[in-house]
């Protein structure tokens, strides 16, 4: 009965960390972020990258909803230029699962084994890099990095491109270590 009462609590992990994301960030500690109130897309770097115009548009849309979120605006004379690059790898996972005793040699792998089942399975990981750079000085201040599994799954894309946006952009702006006391 008290198995029961785990159960949901089980089912969400595992929903939540087929969803898994890996988020780093890094930033010019000298920077002071607190002016950074306006912001725009850096077409001339956007259009560089090596994704779908829709896929582009996905991502873009959910930098602008992130940053207003924080209360930012777009502005034709920004603070911040938003610039972004992908990257993505093709995984492929081989596993072979044996069932039975093979010639005397007991259980474990060996050229011998029947009742075995070899199962290939592959899947796109893909990386989204956000950099904020300062509009005055054309200077890198700010860069986030997220690293995800990719779907083709049309329901699915907007979804996880809004999942791995908001975790990136929760590391901005940088929690700044607190002053030491006197």
């Amino acid at each position: 009965m008290k198995t029961f009462r785990f159960l949901p609590l089980l089912l969400l992990f595992i929903v939540a960390s087929c969803d898994s994301v890996q988020v780093y960030s890094d930033y010019d500690k000298a920077v002071d972020f607190k002016p950074y109130k306006t912001f725009a897309f850096m077409k001339s770097g956007i259009d560089k990258v090596e994704i779908s115009d829709l896929d582009k548009k996905r991502i873009l849309n959910a930098i602008d909803q992130q940053l207003q979120a924080k209360g930012m605006t777009k502005s034709e004379n920004p603070d911040l230029l938003v610039n972004i690059f992908t990257k993505s790898r093709e995984e492929i996972s081989v596993n072979q699962f044996n069932a039975g005793w093979g010639y005397g040699w007991g259980y474990g792998w060996n050229p011998y084994m029947y009742g075995g089942q070899t199962t290939v399975s592959s899947s796109t990981e893909g990386t989204l890099y956000i950099d904020l750079i300062d509009a005055k000085k054309k200077e890198l201040v700010w860069q986030g990095e997220g690293t995800g599994t990719l779907s083709k799954d049309m329901d699915r894309k907007d979804e996880i491109v809004n999942n791995i946006v908001t975790q990136i952009l929760a590391q901005y702006p940088p929690a700044l270590p607190k002053e030491k006391k006197k």
